[in-house]
């Protein structure tokens, strides 16, 4: 099918990316579930087991603080599981968490598309453990249209569920949230990406702090920035001792779900491009809005994304732009990107903010670790699908706690303690600081307290930048399948095994026969 026969007229919205996604959750997302069925679910009130039907998922939890020891799981990944010993301190002495309430908190895999195949297994087993669940913001939907967590809104105290209604994010609140504006999850951290760079080795290659004040707040072209971190890659060469190892610019690159919500959304988005059309389009309705990833500024982001890698012998690659990223990027997730940066082998870096607590820490680069926004090829008002598409554009991400409708009664009273307790101010400052975990809520992130904070507050008007420009991934009950696709076809087109456009026409018609099907 011709591109133009899949692109059907589609006004912009007119309302920020932050503001539009409020009215999505009572709308967009609805339709996005519509029509999904699954199973999932167990008593409710046992010790685990199967079972089903949606009124476990529903039944109130007794929210007084046990009068025994109960021990729960919290399954979330191998951050919070070293940090522990900080994160348990700050819940009982900022949050009041009850000493009958003991946590054993599991590591799970890092990778986002592996934690949401063991959650499935687990939900779909009627497992009773882990009681607590950490979920993507981009895959939690599917868990809710399944019926495999326990209703919040109809679980907790009314008053402690309004609160986080009222004050979270709205893009984080309507990704954990069914069509009647129930929620499933709470918000636990807020994710905006920057790009990390080494300011010892750009000071060599001539850049002064002067300049380094301008890029935390002012994006730049991916143009200008190729070519500084080609610059920087010289400085580096000649500051190592094995030169071949400098490398410029890491990023994900690899066939994953970071992929296609993450670095993906913002080449593309940089560029003017979308998946679906204009941003009102994100979240539905499925079946019957454009498909536009055959677009000429999709089209130039996978352009530009392989002269990065391949460099100007690339058959497809752009003018203007330098070749900064290893090979290996297409291999890349978050961690195997961050660690040769982290060992000092590397210009610049794509991550999330727990990276710069780990680069930006004394032992590493200490002050020397530079943030600015992710770079764009055009502006919002060059956009077609602008002011919300286009320019610096920052993927959100962000994970949940989700509670497990097969734990046991007093297991779940123990886990609305860690609720509660988590609704702390102070608790959510402390997460802040001690891993980079960005406050779920607008009015923590930018203040003076948030400043004076270890390492991540010196980064907070860049952090800043990047919620303002945050997009969310198109979460609908279907995102996971179409996600999976988009990740192998921009894969294979940087790999160079496709040429842009014939990846793109593939996944457009890939991505057609999912909005039909659903």
């Amino acid at each position: 099918m011709p591109a133009n026969d899949r692109t059907r007229d589609s006004t912009v919205s007119g309302v920020s990316r932050r503001r539009f996604v409020k009215a999505a959750g009572a709308s967009g997302i609805a339709v996005g579930l519509a029509g999904c069925t699954g199973g999932g679910g167990g008593d409710g009130g046992g010790d685990g087991g199967g079972g089903g039907g949606s009124t476990a998922t529903e039944t109130p939890i007794n929210t007084d603080p046990p009068e025994e020891e109960v021990t729960i799981q919290l399954l979330a990944d191998a951050n919070f599981e070293g940090a522990s010993d900080q994160i348990m301190q700050t819940l009982r002495e900022n949050g009041g968490l009850p000493e009958t309430v003991q946590v054993d908190w599991l590591a799970g895999s890092f990778e986002s598309g592996n934690r949401q195949s063991q959650f499935q297994q687990l939900l779909s087993a009627g497992e009773g453990e882990p009681t607590i669940m950490m979920m993507d913001n981009g895959w939690t939907i599917p868990f809710i249209a399944r019926n495999q967590l326990q209703n919040l809104s109809a679980s907790l105290p009314e008053s402690l569920v309004d609160d986080v209604q009222d004050r979270y994010l709205d893009t984080m609140l309507a990704t954990a949230s069914n069509q009647d504006g129930d929620l499933f999850g709470i918000p636990l951290f807020a994710d905006f990406p920057t790009i990390q760079y080494r300011k010892d080795v750009l000071r060599e290659a001539g850049y002064s702090d002067s300049d380094f004040e301008t890029w935390a707040t002012e994006p730049m072209t991916w143009s200008d920035f190729s070519s500084i971190v080609s610059e920087g890659m010289g400085a580096l060469r000649g500051m190592l001792d094995n030169p071949d190892q400098a490398q410029g610019f890491n990023w994900q690159g690899a066939a994953y779900v970071g992929l296609s919500c993450c670095d993906f959304v913002e080449f593309m988005g940089s560029w003017g491009g979308s998946y679906f059309g204009a941003f009102s389009n994100l979240f539905g309705p499925i079946g019957d809005r454009p498909i536009t990833v055959e677009e000429e500024p999709v089209i130039n982001a996978l352009r530009m994304m392989r002269t990065f890698i391949h460099g100007s012998g690339d058959e497809y690659a752009l003018d203007g732009y330098e070749d900064i990223s290893p090979d290996a990027v297409v291999q890349y997730t978050e961690e195997p990107s961050r660690e040769p940066f982290t060992q000092g082998r590397t210009v610049a870096l794509r991550n999330w903010p727990y990276s710069i607590n780990i680069n930006a820490s004394e032992e590493n680069f200490g002050e020397d670790l530079g943030a600015m926004p992710v770079p764009y090829a055009v502006t919002a008002e060059e956009s077609a699908y602008g002011p919300e598409i286009g320019g610096s554009t920052s993927a959100l991400g962000g994970w949940h706690l989700c509670l497990n409708p097969n734990a046991s009664s007093a297991k779940k009273q123990a886990a609305a303690q860690v609720f509660r307790a988590l609704n702390n101010e102070q608790v959510r400052l402390d997460l802040f600081e001690i891993g980079g975990w960005i406050p779920p809520i607008p009015n923590l992130i930018d203040t003076e307290q948030t400043r004076q904070l270890d390492i991540i507050g010196r980064y907070v008007d860049t952090l800043q930048v990047a919620a303002e420009n945050a997009v969310p991934r198109p979460v609908t009950a279907i995102w996971p399948q179409q996600s999976t696709q988009i990740a192998s076809e921009v894969n294979a087109t940087i790999r160079q095994q496709k040429s842009p456009e014939e990846a793109m026409s593939a996944l457009a018609d890939t991505l057609e026969s999912l909005e039909s099907q659903a």
